[in-house]
């Protein structure tokens, strides 16, 4: 078995809101081989971006395209195949969005390899160690403390136990920082799990300051307070805070994590897969449960990442929760058919082959902006 071609698809939907959020378009990975299969991956990062990466034309033996490397090889060989673009990208990539590149390409090999096995990429994987996992609504905040009571109360009327609130407007005041995780306990009330996501705004004097005072609304963690790649700071904070510290999502790969491990920076390790494939995350799973910290998945993007997502948490010994994307999106809901959405609070793990979801090509047609590859 053979590729024969890699395709970069972007979707987008018709009008982009100017907010954060990573559910408004699509990098698209599809893999296809001389037998008639096709995996599917997903990259969070800009798309236009991910699509020149998989485009770019042969430069020299370690500034090529992804495309280039991989027509010709056989997709069941991911270890070979990451070792090999990770070495052929070298002067243009080891970090950042040539790894969310690979990753989307690592995520569509490993649909490929369970489809061509007829096994879950979970068992592949390992094996799972859960058959669902309790889900968090992850959403915003609202615009201030009047706002975001009704967010938290909407999520628990839907069977959630637990939602996290994130990103601006935080971080504009003291005040009102404190007014937004007051109003977000309001609204969950007493007994439900509060994530809040800071969104990288803070130095760690404040960071500090503010994870003393959010301590008096029992927060289940404190996600981002500082600048990603601030370790030093992490590993401050954290063995000062009196709540737990998590972060991560922003890493792209082992390179990136593993600064961050070896300090113990952190109390809960956030992956996404869509920038992490399977094959670097596999190395942060092993890694952070030898350390005895803690797992979370991160998915604000499509079902695509959301289906990568369970399967690797599922095979977490500890893994804490898994982060939900509730944002109203058709990206987010549409592109498969298949629903991944959690229900009662409890989202369940796909047992079918490879990632175990099928594309609604409708709706790739609809909101298909750019192609490349055939």
């Amino acid at each position: 078995m053979k590729i024969i071609q890699v395709i970069c698809q972007i979707l987008r939907v018709e009008s982009v809101q100017q907010k954060t959020a990573s559910c408004q378009d699509v990098a698209l990975v599809r893999i296809r081989t001389d037998d008639g299969l096709e995996g599917i991956g997903e990259a969070d990062a800009s798309p236009e971006v991910i699509k020149a990466i998989i485009d770019a034309p042969f430069s020299h033996n370690i500034a090529c395209g992804l495309r280039e490397i991989l027509v010709g090889e056989n997709p069941l060989e991911t270890e070979r195949l990451w070792q090999k673009m990770y070495r052929r990208t070298m002067y243009f990539g080891r970090s950042s969005v040539t790894i969310c590149a690979m990753s989307a390409i690592d995520m569509a090999l490993w649909d490929l390899k369970g489809k061509y096995f007829s096994q879950p990429i979970h068992r592949l994987l390992g094996g799972k160690q859960h058959d669902r996992i309790q889900a968090y609504a992850s959403i915003l905040f609202g615009r201030d403390g009047n706002q975001t009571p009704e967010i938290g109360q909407r999520w628990l009327q839907s069977g959630y136990q637990a939602v996290k609130f994130g990103w601006e407007p935080m971080g504009q005041s003291e005040a009102l920082d404190i007014e937004l995780v007051r109003s977000a306990r309001d609204g969950v009330g007493d007994n439900a799990l509060l994530l809040i996501d800071a969104g990288c705004v803070w130095d760690a004097r404040t960071a500090l300051s503010r994870a003393r005072a959010f301590s008096q609304f029992n927060i289940g963690w404190l996600e981002e307070p500082l600048r990603p790649g601030d370790v030093e700071g992490y590993v401050w904070l954290r063995d000062r805070s009196p709540v737990p510290i998590a972060a991560g999502e922003e890493e792209c790969g082992r390179e990136s994590f593993r600064p961050l491990i070896d300090r113990h920076a952190l109390d809960v390790y956030q992956v996404d897969i869509s920038r992490n494939g399977f094959t670097d995350a596999a190395y942060v799973r092993a890694r952070v449960e030898e350390i005895g910290a803690r797992l979370c998945n991160h998915c604000y993007t499509s079902p695509i990442t959301v289906a990568a997502s369970l399967h690797w948490l599922a095979t977490c010994r500890d893994a804490l929760t898994f982060e939900d994307c509730v944002h109203d999106s058709p990206m987010r809901h549409e592109l498969t058919r298949e629903k991944l959405q959690a229900k009662d609070g409890w989202i369940a793990v796909p047992d079918g082959p490879g990632l175990g979801i099928t594309l609604n090509e409708e709706f790739v047609k609809r909101y298909l902006v750019a192609e490349s590859g055939r």
